[in-house]
């Protein structure tokens, strides 16, 4: 997949050759005119960016300007430079009709990729071609993705879905935590495995401390050798191994609980605040650093916000819907009595109320996910603020239409 590479690497230099031209050119000139016409020059004057299919160069032009009216309108921040190593590497394939996708067998498909010729795909979902494929339902394009374990294909597929009617299933609350990643009210658990193998953790544990060694060898300045670059690589396929196989994990856990259950209610969790650093100050230093720092690696690896971003669109496409409720005390007070007392949770999984009237006990995941529901049912679910959107707006800059 060299081509393909080539053709990566020329797509990211339209991109900082476009972000150049910006910053160069008056106000009145940045237009998407202008810049095509600019684009167009560029891909005349330097050889390697002929590699890059016309259509490509046009989508790269277009993610650009949609990038600086995302700014605009305060959903995003200013674009960049990209640079060569910190960038994902990926080309856009605008129009459908130039894939001619074939299917080979029942795990394997053909498509065709300009410039680069016909190359084999994974069938990991049905896709609309031949006799399948129609107005209502085709193939528009698709994006080369790459990383760590190689080059992937994403289809962008255009197809007409019928509105869902009301899901009839019950309700149910979600408490997601590290030891137990989700809790549902209902005394449900989804757990996983460690998402690498013994002998992987000592492979990427190995990895680790050889970069290391070879790191501290090299004098400041001198360029990475190409031995350390590929322990870098073999750590980052490592890496992305436990990725995708929690991925898969996410994708199948919240297809079952956006299939099963009508109502989905969950914390309205701040990850970003609960993963900060406790290190501190040098005047004012943190305690229990290493054990604070193991924690937040933990959390982030169970990518909550990720769970509740899946929960959110499979839910609406199942007909049901997926609530917020704050968050505070949840694991603390008793689901049975409604009361906080000290010292009720006596574990991480054991929960015995110390109220004198009440007592119960029971798991402190599910008795969180019960107070989670409940809080739902009480009416204290979050809402976004009504009237008009909310958004972040850049400074001194016209709203492109009122809200």
């Amino acid at each position: 997949m060299l081509k393909t590479d080539d053709q990566a690497h020329a797509a990211r230099t339209m991109w900082n050759l476009l972000h150049a031209w910006w910053q160069m050119m008056p106000k009145e000139k940045r237009t998407l005119a202008h810049a095509d016409a600019a684009i167009r020059q560029a891909r005349e004057d330097i050889d390697f960016l002929a590699v890059l299919p016309a259509q490509a160069a046009q989508a790269v032009l277009k993610t650009y300007f949609r990038a600086w009216k995302n700014c605009w309108e305060g959903r995003a921040d200013a674009p960049n430079f990209k640079g060569r190593f910190r960038t994902a590497m990926s080309v856009d394939i605008p129009q459908g009709r130039d894939l001619n996708i074939t299917r080979v067998h029942r795990r394997w498909g053909m498509v065709n990729i300009p410039k680069v010729g016909r190359v084999r795909f994974r069938w990991s979902k049905d896709l609309p071609v031949g006799k399948r494929a129609g107005a209502e339902n085709r193939i528009t394009g698709a994006r080369l993705i790459k990383d760590a374990l190689g080059w992937h294909i994403a289809f962008r597929v255009q197809t007409l879905q019928v509105k869902p009617d009301p899901h009839q299933g019950p309700d149910v609350g979600i408490d997601v935590g590290v030891t137990v990643p989700i809790a549902l009210s209902d005394g449900e658990t989804y757990e996983h495995d460690a998402w690498l193998t013994g002998k992987e953790k000592a492979k990427l544990l190995h990895l680790e401390q050889r970069a290391a060694q070879r790191k501290q060898h090299r004098k400041p300045g001198e360029r990475t050798s190409r031995r350390l670059h590929r322990t870098y690589d073999q750590i980052a396929g490592l890496r992305a191994k436990a990725k995708r196989r929690a991925l898969d994990w996410q994708h199948q856990t919240t297809t079952v609980i956006a299939r099963t259950y009508g109502t989905v209610v969950v914390e309205a969790l701040s990850i970003t605040n609960m993963v900060k650093s406790a290190k501190g100050t040098v005047e004012e230093p943190g305690k229990n650093v290493v054990r604070k720092s193991g924690l937040n690696r933990s959390i982030s690896g169970e990518a909550w916000g990720r769970s509740v971003t899946m929960l959110a669109y499979k839910t609406a496409r199942f007909g049901g819907t997926l609530n917020k409720v704050p968050a505070p005390n949840t694991s603390r007070r008793c689901s049975a009595c409604g009361f906080i007392t000290p010292g009720s949770r006596e574990s991480q999984a054991v929960f015995v109320c110390r109220s004198p009237d009440c007592g119960w006990s029971g798991n402190a995941d599910h008795n969180a996910a019960r107070n989670i529901l409940h809080l739902y049912r009480m009416g204290l679910a979050l809402v976004p603020a009504a009237g008009r959107a909310v958004v972040r707006r850049a400074k001194r800059v016209k709203p492109a239409a009122a809200r």
